[in-house]
């Protein structure tokens, strides 16, 4: 409030709140304010807190906060034999199932010294890249909702829906397939299975470009997302980002072209890759992937079908136990790398099982991206990390 009276000027500052630290002079200075956002996740299925440090309405500092799902999964590990892991190690990234399955029984089989039939590396190779698809479309459908738009959810839940049909038919799992067994697989493909995947995947090859005429050229999401959230290739080298997001950065890595492993070796992997850096990258990068994946699919049913007949899985002894030792297997999971360090002493469980999970580290770097950026983004960035809580806490 201000009066003057006889040319003299006064300044009287009135409803000086909690938030006020000192005035001096003519200026007012004010704390932080400290946000916490959560504990939750945007979509509710799980549990993440992140703390924002606020100037105004713009992130001056962040700083992810994870464990409240901590489950103790590796722990867990240590006292169940190498069949019963494979039930709790599917569970951590539940969207990517059996690829987090691929992963134990990979490290395991590498213990052993053990070689799956062609027909087990060949149908795995084909389940790997269908629950890639299935893991990728939710994100696709997931991360347009969180930014306002509806309609996309419902089209990419359609096109799951036509790919779970196939996986549950084989598995009987919906989610948790629990189909991988050391040396190969649970039980031979159902008469006429590849070609009710062929037709599946053609549907959704079909039916993608719902998706992306509803997304690509709206203005609103490309105002949401261009630009906004820019990840560097420095600091994804830094904090160990990997999967979509680094490779939206232009981080030209894949480990089925690059270390391949199953049938990867033997297939065409094309690596997409973006160079901005931004949420609008990101989702582009999950969307051409999906195309890759579906034609990796159609590629593995085509050389399973000319396969000669032969077992799916090896004869395992009723106790089966790794030799002394130590392995790390890794692999491209959806979300990004997965790594699996096995240490034996020769007994039916292991003495360690270490697994280094795509979403932590992914997670991790929103420390280095939030600050700078308004709290209206921060859901835009957030959603666009691909990640799953139960994923960074194991």
């Amino acid at each position: 409030m201000t009066t003057e009276q006889e040319g003299r000027r006064t300044e009287r500052i009135v409803g000086l709140g909690a938030g006020a630290d000192a005035v001096q002079a003519r200026e007012l200075a004010t704390e932080d304010m400290i946000l916490n956002i959560g504990p939750q996740h945007p979509s509710t299925h799980g549990v993440l807190r992140l703390r924002l440090v606020l100037d105004g309405e713009r992130i001056t500092a962040a700083e992810p906060i994870v464990g409240y799902m901590h489950r103790g999964a590796e722990k867990l590990f240590e006292v169940r034999d190498y069949r019963q892991i494979i039930v709790l190690a599917n569970r951590h990234d539940w969207l990517s199932a059996f690829a987090n399955e691929l992963g134990v029984v990979l490290a395991v089989e590498r213990m052993l010294g053990m070689q799956p039939p062609p027909r087990a590396v060949w149908a795995r190779t084909l389940l790997a890249e269908l629950n890639r698809v299935l893991s990728h479309l939710m994100f696709l459908g997931s991360y347009p909702l969180e930014l306002g738009a509806i309609t996309p959810v419902f089209y990419a839940f359609r096109e799951r829906e036509t790919l779970q049909h196939v996986m549950e038919e084989i598995s009987g799992g919906r989610m948790h397939y629990m189909f991988n067994r050391v040396g190969g697989l649970k039980e031979e493909l159902p008469l006429g299975w590849l070609d009710r995947v062929t037709a599946a995947v053609a549907a959704v090859r079909r039916r993608l470009p719902d998706i992306e005429e509803l997304i690509a050229g709206n203005e609103i999401f490309l105002a949401r997302t261009r630009g906004v959230g820019v990840l560097d290739r420095e600091t994804i080298m830094q904090y160990g980002v990997s999967g979509p997001v680094a490779r939206a950065s232009g981080v030209d890595f894949d480990l089925r072209r690059d270390e391949p492993y199953l049938a990867y070796g033997e297939l065409p992997v094309k690596v997409v890759t973006r160079s901005a850096g931004d949420c609008q990258a990101r989702f582009q990068v999950l969307l051409e992937q999906v195309k890759v994946s579906l034609d990796l699919a159609d590629a593995c049913v085509e050389r399973l079908r000319h396969l000669p007949p032969g077992p799916i899985n090896q004869r395992l002894p009723k106790v089966l136990k790794a030799p002394e030792g130590h392995t790390y297997a890794w692999t491209e999971n959806p979300l990004g790398l997965n790594g699996y360090y096995l240490v034996s002493r020769g007994e039916k469980t292991p003495w360690r099982l270490k697994l280094r999970s795509a979403s932590y580290n992914n997670i991790q770097v929103l420390r280095e991206m939030l600050p700078g950026n308004l709290v209206a983004d921060m859901i835009a960035i957030l959603g666009s990390m691909f990640f799953v809580v139960g994923d960074i806490d194991k």
